[in-house]
């Protein structure tokens, strides 16, 4: 697998649904990422559910991603 570049939008797919507003999404080259959701989505409740298309942004600091967008 490619190696994802360091601030990079990226848009994939939500696998997995777990607590604290993490998600397990999936890109389209088949690498799976732990991902978190924006301050943003979370001040104004925006929901995220399995199967929705979401705009990941890559952590800089470590091996996760914040959710952005949903598409």
């Amino acid at each position: 697998m490619a190696e994802i570049e360091k601030e990079e939008l990226i848009q994939g797919e939500v696998t997995e649904a777990l607590p604290s507003a993490m998600f397990r999404v999936e890109f389209s080259d088949g690498q799976i990422l732990l991902c978190y959701l924006a301050g943003k989505m979370r001040l104004h409740r925006i929901k995220v559910l399995i199967g929705d298309k979401v705009l990941v942004k890559i952590d800089p600091y470590g091996g996760k991603g914040r959710i952005i967008k949903r598409l």
